[in-house]
């Protein structure tokens, strides 16, 4: 199992890899979307600060290239323990630093079986790139956390104080990943103060 999830962590990571779409006419998509990937599980230099792991991987524009890439790489059921997928619009750098993210928080869902977390992951990716949201301008990207004791789905929005723009983003976020269970969104500035930040909205 160690030799496979190495593996899979070399393979995330041979960017060179990363397989093109096919020529021809294709499916251009509303906007560009750049996939990110941070293996935490890596041991960091003394000092180093947080996000030195995260890189870029792949940017795309049209739905051909989205489904090379994520039927090659992209499935959170091949990352290594310990590590994030992410998908954010291009532009935009996955962490609260950025100006995008600075006044934004995000909506979690937590799983505990990877195969749901593939499926709730998949059914995120056609939503954004297929702009099913209403507020989908204020939509920064979404994550794919795996963790030992509990695998997560972080979606991050730009806006947190505007509560009508992100109960709507919820709502429909709910639908689309098919949860039932109660999710709540927090504040990057909460948890930036605090290690356990309270949720401030919930659907």
């Amino acid at each position: 199992m160690a030799t496979e999830t190495a593996a899979s962590a070399a393979a995330v990571e041979e960017v060179v890899a990363v397989p093109a779409a096919e020529k021809g006419s294709k499916h251009k998509l509303e906007r560009q979307w750049t996939f990110w990937f941070d293996n935490q599980s890596k041991p960091k230099q003394q000092g180093a600060a947080w996000g030195t792991s995260l890189r870029k991987v792949y940017t795309f524009d049209t739905v051909e290239e989205f489904w090379c890439l994520y039927d090659q790489i992209f499935k959170p059921s091949k990352l290594p323990g310990n590590a994030d997928f992410h998908l954010f619009k291009t532009g935009i750098d996955p962490k609260w630093e950025d100006p995008e993210c600075a006044n934004g928080g995000k909506w979690t869902v937590a799983s505990n079986r990877r195969a749901n977390l593939d499926t709730m992951w998949l059914e995120t990716l056609m939503a954004l790139i297929g702009e099913q949201f209403d507020d989908a301008e204020d939509i920064c990207g979404v994550v794919a956390s795996v963790r030992q004791r509990q695998d997560k789905l972080s979606l991050w929005t730009k806006t947190a104080a505007n509560e009508a723009a992100q109960m709507s983003i919820g709502r429909k976020w709910k639908e689309i990943i098919d949860v039932t269970d109660k999710i709540t969104y927090n504040f990057h500035d909460d948890a930036r103060r605090e290690r356990s930040s309270k949720g401030r909205y919930n659907v």
